[in-house]
């Protein structure tokens, strides 16, 4: 029975059999997932559920008689193995083969190797499913000794939970500032003073040579300059490649990401891609981009569910992010540009503010804005209609309101 096979039982790939059910698509769906779950959020394994706050009803995307209802075929604790376009079918791992009319992958990414002499024999904890979360969580006792390795937005997530239950967190990052690739230096500025406030150490252009073993079964973090840190445990957080494996082999065209159009579609015209395995371009961005977010997830399983039913295409949305650190929520709308100039608008010390990326042609491209949903509203629809901005706005009681009627 041929129809639509999704791989990956994600946020993507369990959005989409959703979207595809809504949109009026009326055969056969059969989702993969290589987990023993359902599909579930995400975001919540290094924040709620470490801190003892959610359950597993909490994170699935569905309750668990949905798939069911509406005769979506979900095969979880499996795999795909092989895709064969000629005959489009997919291979599991087992030896079962599924027919597809119209194929979805949605096999996200995948934790970035940690290339130090060490790391294949230290025990060290990563953070991208479920199950990580969980062995993550029973680890951090009140207490404990934590090591994070990489200062990303999850890394930092984790050191807030973990400093939540007690435990004592240290943060090692290779670069001169934490979230150097993701954020502002007003941004970094901002974090690294809250985290330090609240007792976690911040080691920034730490370069690591070496994990070992010490005494008890600790793991200790070697340095270039020579210092040792040891702790009852290592969390591994360097960043996320593509899981593009599967599609590379099948010959669909990849760069960092399958490569995919307005429609989800790839260079194969029956296989879409949606979610964090995916290389797509933006409005507003020259270039192309892979988006590692709930919202681009959601966008593109509407898109390549609106493409399969001749359902009337999303409107493509400015990408944003967000991220929960203590009582901090930070929301960025828009990507990064090195040519920007960036406007601080509020006090960080106010712990409520934003950052405006303003380009040459005084266009908005980015907003990072701690604990200001209302500018992150605004900055959203200003980045998509490309209004010119000029610095009064770095005055917090200036309305952004007019800006928006021009």
């Amino acid at each position: 029975m041929s129809g639509i096979v999704i791989i990956g039982a994600g946020h993507a790939g369990g959005s989409a059999a959703g979207f595809l059910r809504q949109y009026g698509f009326a055969g056969h769906i059969t989702l993969v997932g290589a987990e023993p779950y359902l599909p579930y959020q995400r975001p919540p394994l290094s924040k709620a559920w470490l801190k003892g706050e959610a359950s597993l009803d909490d994170l699935y995307l569905r309750g668990d008689t949905f798939y069911a209802d509406q005769t979506i075929d979900a095969h979880v604790n499996t795999q795909a193995v092989s895709i064969d376009r000629a005959g489009k079918t997919v291979t599991l791992l087992g030896g079962i083969t599924l027919s597809y009319d119209h194929l979805i992958i949605a096999t996200g990414s995948k934790a970035h190797p940690f290339p130090v002499p060490g790391a294949d024999r230290v025990p060290h904890h990563l953070l991208r499913t479920l199950d990580d979360a969980e062995a993550l969580k029973n680890a951090l006792q009140p207490g404990h000794k934590i090591g994070l390795i990489g200062a990303g937005y999850v890394g930092l997530e984790v050191a807030a939970s973990a400093r939540h239950l007690g435990c004592e967190v240290t943060v090692f990052e290779r670069e001169s500032r934490i979230l150097s690739r993701v954020a502002s230096r007003a941004l970094s500025h901002f974090f690294t003073e809250m985290h330090m406030g609240r007792g976690v150490g911040i080691f920034t252009e730490a370069q690591i040579t070496e994990l070992s073993l010490g005494d008890g079964d600790r793991k200790v973090v070697h340095l270039a300059d020579g210092r040792t840190h040891e702790f009852d445990l290592l969390l591994v957080g360097i960043g996320a490649l593509a899981n593009d494996d599967l599609a590379q082999a099948a010959g669909i065209e990849c760069a960092n990401g399958i490569m995919v159009d307005a429609e989800a579609r790839t260079s194969d015209p029956d296989i879409f891609a949606i979610g964090d395995v995916t290389s797509r371009t933006l409005p507003v961005y020259d270039g192309r981009f892979r988006l590692e977010s709930v919202p681009n997830a959601l966008e593109q399983a509407k898109q390549a569910a609106a493409a399969i039913t001749g359902y009337k295409p999303p409107v493509v949305e400015t990408p944003w992010f967000w991220s929960d650190q203590y009582e901090f929520k930070l929301q960025i709308a828009g990507l990064l540009r090195p040519d920007c100039r960036a406007i601080v608008r509020g006090d960080p010390a106010s712990g409520a503010f934003s950052v405006f990326h303003i380009d040459a042609a005084g266009r908005l491209m980015t907003a990072e804005c701690v604990s200001k949903p209302a500018d992150f509203m605004a900055a959203k629809l200003l980045i998509a209609k490309g209004v010119a901005l000029d610095d009064a706005i770095a005055d917090p009681d200036v309305s952004l309101k007019p800006y928006l009627q021009k």
